[in-house]
């Protein structure tokens, strides 16, 4: 049995968008047990929650009450149901699996799936990754344009070769690994991770990296990369360059983007419809520190950002820098995901507010008022999202770091 610790947390607000040609519409709610990420499937969502190992089926706006899917998993601190990302009607899942609900873990794995329309059968083993911890074991998924599958992993609280450590073998993690098919690590160096992306023209991979106390990243990923943790986090300076031992064939660059104070970046998305004309060229990023949704303009190469503020030029907002000319929204709670729908809407994936939110813009007509928000009731076992409660709670206050 679990048990559930129930808290009402007040609310930090609706979510408010800067531009007034879109509004949120509070398209689900009432998402228990921590959603942490979605996939569409055709015109359906799935949705996973963290804490019960279950994926839930949206279908027509509505969230159906039988889960298509459950797993057993642990599920303290940033373990759980984490990753999922799709290829046609196949269906990739990665989570901390154990013999029963709260058990002890057994290994972070992924299992593929196929997705009938109502459930997702035909369990097949994918990846077994041993080196599980209750911290920094990433979870985003994403498919290329060639269908095929990456998972970042996080450092697990190793450190080795591949954490740019110059003893201690490849463990499989502080990655991004090619799982299908399988393939040698795309990436390394990486301290932990919630948001990868492709970029739908480009073909390019863009991933979130979470800092300790500072030094939030957002990285073009290109082929044989080191992130640079745990000697480099934010751009390099000369005497890290200088200690960096690296890692056979893999490149360290600089981020394209670096928050000195830890937001929690996490979910990032692209958007190309015809609904979101204007915002073609740019990239889209939760926090779950502060709630806000970033948008960022991308150069004409695609491979970095452009600023008008000089403030931000410098591709750092430090502490005292104004942010306003990226942030999109605010209000969305913790984000744990951000993704472009098959409907050519955005989608927002809240944790601490156990909803989707769905950004329309209003020459569509689709839009409709989210009704207010006065408390949110949140049910965890022992831990939610990006690490447990208490540090979701105390990050919202203090802005700390996990």
């Amino acid at each position: 049995m679990i048990l559930f610790t129930v808290l009402i947390v007040p609310a930090y607000g609706e979510p408010v968008l800067k531009e007034d040609d879109f509004v949120v519409q509070k398209f689900v709610s009432g998402i228990a047990n921590g959603p942490t990420s979605m996939a569409f499937e055709g015109k359906d969502i799935l949705v996973l929650q963290k804490t019960d190992g279950e994926v839930r089926l949206i279908h027509n706006g509505v969230l159906q009450e039988k889960p298509v899917l459950d797993e057993n998993v642990t599920s303290e601190g940033e373990q759980g149901m984490l990753g999922i990302t799709t290829v046609g009607t196949k269906v990739y899942l990665y989570f901390t699996e154990s013999t029963h609900d709260g058990g002890k873990p057994l290994g972070k794995r992924v299992y593929s799936y196929d997705w009938n329309g109502t459930v997702l059968t035909n369990k097949k083993l994918i990846k077994d990754l041993w080196a599980t911890q209750i911290y920094h074991n990433g979870g985003a998924m994403v498919t290329d344009l060639n269908g095929s599958v990456y998972l970042v992993v996080g450092d697990a609280g190793r450190y080795g070769k591949l954490q740019n450590h110059p003893d201690g073998e490849p463990d499989d993690t502080s990655v991004i690994l090619r799982i299908a098919p399988p393939g040698p690590y795309y990436a390394m160096g990486i301290r932990n991770s919630f948001g990868l992306a492709i970029d739908p023209v480009t073909g390019k991979m863009w991933d979130t990296e979470n800092g300790p106390d500072f030094g939030d990243e957002i990285n073009l990923v290109t082929p044989n990369f080191n992130s640079g943790w745990d000697v480099i986090m934010g751009p390099a300076t000369k005497d890290e360059l200088q200690r960096l031992p690296g890692f056979p064939g893999h490149i360290y660059h600089d981020p394209k983007f670096t928050w000195e104070k830890p937001i929690a970046p996490t979910g990032l998305s692209f958007i190309g419809s015809d609904k979101f004309e204007k915002n073609r060229n740019s990239l889209f990023v939760g926090d779950c520190n502060n709630g806000n949704l970033y948008r960022f303009q991308l150069n004409d190469a695609r491979d970095g950002f452009i600023f008008h503020s000089s403030q931000l030029s410098d591709l750092v907002a430090d502490k005292n820098d104004s942010q306003d000319e990226i942030i999109f929204g605010t209000g969305f709670g913790c984000i744990t995901d951000v993704v472009a729908g098959s409907d050519g809407l955005l989608y927002i994936v809240s944790l601490s507010d156990g909803t989707i939110y769905r950004i329309v813009p209003k020459s569509t007509g689709e839009a409709l008022d989210p009704p207010s928000i006065e408390y949110i009731e949140i049910l965890a076992a022992g831990a939610i999202g990006i690490g447990s409660l208490i540090f979701i709670i105390k990050k919202r206050q203090k802005k700390i770091k996990v």
